[in-house]
């Protein structure tokens, strides 16, 4: 096991969206505050920074996690997805995206990535979910100004039980 020194900053490499990161990193940087700051992963939003509202959900090994209870350092070697990692190399809107425009599904748009980031580890399980299943799986992520409805909507026009008779 690697021994971190306070206030020095120590390597770090891990794959981010699909590309490999070289960096370094204090100790103590939280994962939200290296992709943002570091990195330049900006999409990932930083709200309550004690994992309560999901603003900063990111994927770490294909689960979601809030990115403001995870040191950078715990990173290492992992693959980690942020909100860019959605939108295909012609920067259109992947199908959750889409569902969220389509409905409506935000105002200010700052809870958003991290319900986006929820909801794809939600699609990549293959399978079809309820509506209930979908806002226990949203629980964790809190939005200030649409309410849920839309959201759900949203959701449901992707992983819901109605989507798979649309394919």
């Amino acid at each position: 096991m690697r021994t971190l020194k306070d206030g020095q900053k120590h390597p770090i490499s891990f794959t981010l969206n699909g590309e490999e990161v070289d960096a370094y990193a204090e100790p103590r940087t939280l994962l939200c505050d290296f992709l943002r700051h570091e990195i330049g992963a900006s999409g990932t939003h930083v709200a309550c920074e004690h994992g309560v509202c999901g603003a900063c959900t990111v994927l770490v090994e294909g689960k979601a996690v809030r990115s403001c209870l995870m040191l950078a350092a715990q990173a290492e070697g992992a693959t980690v997805e942020t909100i860019e990692s959605l939108s295909n190399t012609d920067d259109e809107f992947d199908d959750l995206q889409a569902a969220f425009h389509e409905h409506f599904a935000l105002q200010c748009g700052f809870c958003t990535p991290g319900f986006l980031m929820t909801l794809t580890m939600l699609k990549r399980t293959g399978r079809r979910y309820s509506e209930a299943e979908i806002r226990d799986a949203l629980s964790g992520n809190i939005c200030r100004c649409t309410g849920y409805k839309e959201i759900v909507d949203a959701a449901l026009t992707v992983l819901g039980p109605d989507s798979l008779a649309a394919e």
